[in-house]
């Protein structure tokens, strides 16, 4: 037995076909054009009916209910012996029978609106209705609504609305236009997506969190581009890994922030999806190269001698760190070009794992690597003198090492779980946002010459009266690695 909605579907359906079958029959042949309209309590009827000797040139345009039609019934009368006619019925109520229910939203976070009376369009008495051109058809909205909403131009089949052969060409608070291939009954559906409508602590906190993290990146990028490093030191990962994030981050709280005015410009919004996709994956790229680094270094921890280089090259580190990325992006456009500009300017469903997949990857071995670190120092530190500079030195390397943890991006695993629980939210978006802050702490603050550069500075602009240190030191960014290893404690003889 049908369900309540389904008998209604199939009631308007009815409706729908045996009022075309009503109104074709006032279609009438003639040899030059003609028009007739007809409105009752319910509907409102156009007819135009072309012959042979029609003057009429151009599209044809038909008016009737705040609906207007621009087909090429010349085009259509060409291939039907030089006549033709066309019927535009506008249904005034059945937006209330068949209504957005019936529409297979792509988002099943979002709410679904009619937003246009119900506009069936026919050819009577014509054998090939194939049509020339797509059809124009411009309806007045319901009410006005913002023009950043989502809309979508649906025709009826069967029992729901779909939207094949039909798009939006142009749009404002009070009216759309529907441009489509094929002659159906057309409606207008707005959707508004509920996981928009998100939680302003969570907004404002989002926003400050982010900001901090993008001035330490800026400090940072800064500090790796005017500092004069030891020779020994590699800052190339690191430097990349800095601008991936302040671009990255920065493009993504601008958009989000502005999502509502950036979304009614599919285009523009496809784009930004992309350059996000691309650049959040150049990242996590990066976070691997460090983390191989890292891995290196400490691997040679006991053979490698102060001046030994055990960094990657940048001329091979460069083409890794942004050409996995581009190809990444490159093939899942080309697979899907619609997977790009969901309702929040990202990734279409279905198409995430085109991201996803490649930074679980990543964030697994950059684990992996993380743990064999781990055992790889403390196996190390059990062969130095147990005395208080060991306690001191383990201290310090203990917190190096949590922060470079957070660095190597382990804790975005954690995003994983963040829809389920508001604590692992906070926690995620706390961790995910200040990476910037911890390469600031680690790499420029907590180095001995990055210091001593910053009070030569800080005296240069006379911002400081007290004279620089005279030694440089060689601090935790000495060694090649993210952890200075070199300066351990002595061990017994």
């Amino acid at each position: 037995m049908d369900s309540p909605p389904d008998r209604l579907a199939s009631r308007g359906d009815a409706v729908l076909q045996s009022t075309e079958e009503l109104v074709s029959t006032l279609a009438k042949p003639t040899f030059t054009q003609s028009s007739r309209n007809l409105t009752t309590n319910t509907t409102a009827v156009e007819i135009l009916s072309i012959g042979p000797n029609t003057s009429l040139t151009g599209v044809s345009q038909l008016m009737t209910s705040n609906v207007s039609v621009d087909i090429d019934l010349l085009g259509i009368a060409r291939n039907n012996n030089g006549s033709a006619s066309v019927v535009v019925i506008v249904y005034k109520r059945m937006h209330e029978v068949l209504n957005a229910s019936h529409f297979k939203k792509e988002d099943s976070g979002a709410t679904a609106t009619m937003m246009s009376n119900v506009v069936s369009i026919t050819l009577p008495n014509t054998h090939i209705k194939t049509l020339p051109q797509p059809i124009n058809i411009r309806m007045k909205h319901l009410k006005n609504v913002s023009v950043q909403d989502k809309r979508w131009c649906v025709y009826w089949k069967v029992s729901s609305w779909i939207q094949d052969g039909c798009r939006v060409s142009a749009t404002n608070s009070s009216h759309t236009t529907c441009s489509c291939d094929h002659l159906s009954t057309f409606a207008l559906i707005m959707t508004v997506d509920d996981n928009l409508k998100s939680d302003p602590v969570m907004s404002i906190l989002n926003t400050i969190l982010v900001l901090i993290g993008l001035l330490f990146l800026t400090l940072a990028v800064m500090t790796f581009a005017l500092c004069r490093w030891n020779p020994r030191v590699s800052n190339v990962a690191r430097l990349n890994l800095c601008v991936c994030l302040l671009l990255a981050h920065s493009l993504f709280l601008l958009t989000q922030n502005f999502i509502r005015r950036i979304r009614a410009h599919q285009v523009l919004c496809s784009v930004l999806a992309g350059v996000l996709h691309f650049l959040f994956l150049s990242s996590f790229v990066w976070m691997f190269i460090e983390a191989v680094m890292l891995f290196l270094s400490v691997r040679k921890l006991r053979q490698v001698k102060p001046s030994e280089r055990v960094w990657l090259q940048w001329k091979v580190t460069v083409p890794i760190g942004y050409g996995f990325a581009l190809i990444i992006v490159g093939v899942s456009a080309g697979v899907n070009p619609e997977g790009h500009g969901s309702e929040k300017c990202w990734l279409v469903e279905g198409f995430k794992w085109s991201f996803l997949g490649p930074v679980c990857f990543l964030l697994v071995v950059n684990t992996i690597l993380f743990v064999i670190i781990l055992i790889t120092i403390q196996s190390t530190l059990k062969g130095v003198r147990s005395d208080v500079s060991k306690v001191k030195y383990t201290r310090v390397l203990l917190f190096k090492l949590t922060v470079q943890f957070l660095i190597l991006g382990c804790p975005w695993l954690l995003g994983m779980g963040a829809a389920t629980s508001r604590v692992l939210e906070v926690l995620f978006l706390f961790l995910a946002s200040q990476q910037g802050t911890a390469i600031f702490l680690i790499h420029c603050l907590l180095n001995t010459e990055v210091r001593c550069q910053y009070r030569k500075w800080w005296q240069r602009f006379g911002l400081s009266s007290k004279q620089p240190e005279s030694g440089t030191g060689t601090g935790s960014g000495t060694g090649t690695g993210s952890i200075s290893l070199t300066q351990q404690p002595s061990r017994d003889t």
